[in-house]
């Protein structure tokens, strides 16, 4: 306890602490880059850092960025929504995911190689070098610019807005303790770009789910913020989970509560039928699951309840489909 009031009392220290020496953490943390995976056994030698610098073999964070826009252009349609949307949509989570990890690491880099965790992401191991990544970077924003121009100019107009949430988001943590809010800011931009594909204009309804979605991040990386609560005191970096600490759980149930609301409040206003209301029972019995059983001090746990989060937009998701069609 005295060791981290003392670490946590200036940003300074912290950072001293970071620079002289590599911080070591528990076993079960040491897993930040997957080894043995498909990447190892099917691409060429070359490829794998790109790949992971991407985080292609961790597809959740892609998913929580890809459900958002299906919400939004799900909402949207009157009836089946059009496949090809759908799939340029997940073409450009898994590109626009990738933009933003490889954006982080490059901003965090020299944070990443002090701490054991994160040691060995590629810009921090240098397997990739700066200039590398940066030209990465580049080719993965030129590659989801390509499929936004497919989209209408409201979308297209929104697409290029989002690049200034991106951009800043990495550098939030060490300003505030709510980079949470920024992530969901973030992440559920998709949740107007959907609606505005199909519909070519914004209304009440997206912007209620979108403010959803925000508190939902709020909660699901909250959870995800706890697994390195240790490591950010260390470091210098802020995070939901250091403002809240034992006083987490009352403020998941509040986040989570406060976007089942906002979900159902969109639904309404485009008079979504009974079987959006099943669906909504379903995830909010979900978000209860996870806010009764998730243990803040266990980081397999909150890793566990984290990626849970793909099924909770799934449900609500189908929730939405199923009501515009039957």
């Amino acid at each position: 306890m005295i060791i981290r009031l003392a670490v946590a009392s200036t940003v300074e220290a912290h950072y001293i602490v970071v620079m002289r020496q590599k911080i070591t953490i528990p076993p079960e943390k040491v897993s930040d880059i997957p080894v043995g995976n498909w990447i190892d056994r099917f691409l060429p030698k070359y490829f794998r850092p790109y790949c992971r610098l991407a985080r292609l073999d961790r597809p959740i964070g892609t998913w929580l960025l890809l459900l958002p826009c299906w919400w939004g252009y799900a909402l949207a349609s009157s009836s089946w929504p059009e496949w090809k949307i759908g799939v340029l949509f997940g073409l450009g989570a898994v590109l626009m995911r990738g933009a933003g990890c490889t954006l982080n690491d490059l901003a965090d880099r020299h944070f990443d190689a002090k701490v054991e965790r994160t040691a060995n992401r590629p810009l921090a191991n240098g397997d990739i070098s700066v200039a590398n990544g940066i030209a990465f970077l580049g080719l993965q924003l030129l590659l989801a610019l390509c499929i936004l121009l497919q989209f209408n100019t409201v979308a297209i107009k929104l697409g290029i807005t989002s690049l200034l949430l991106v951009f800043i988001y990495p550098f939030m943590k060490r300003f505030t303790y709510w980079p949470q809010f920024w992530l969901g800011l973030t992440f559920n931009w998709g949740v107007l770009l959907g609606w505005a594909a199909v519909r070519g204009d914004l209304a009440l309804a997206p912007c209620l789910l979108y403010f959803a979605g925000i508190l939902w991040t709020l909660g699901y990386d909250t959870i995800y913020a706890h697994q390195d609560k240790e490591d950010d005191l260390f470091i210098g970096v802020k995070s939901s989970a250091l403002a809240l600490g034992s006083n987490t759980i009352p403020w998941l149930v509040a986040f989570y509560a406060g976007a089942i609301v906002l979900i159902g409040a969109s639904a309404y206003e485009v008079g979504l039928s009974w079987p959006f209301l099943i669906a909504l029972l379903i995830g909010t019995l979900h978000l209860g699951w996870q806010v009764k059983s998730v243990d803040i001090d266990h980081p397999r746990d909150c890793l566990l309840k984290f990626k849970s989060n793909r099924d909770f937009g799934l449900i609500i998701l189908f929730g939405i489909i199923a009501a515009q069609v039957l």
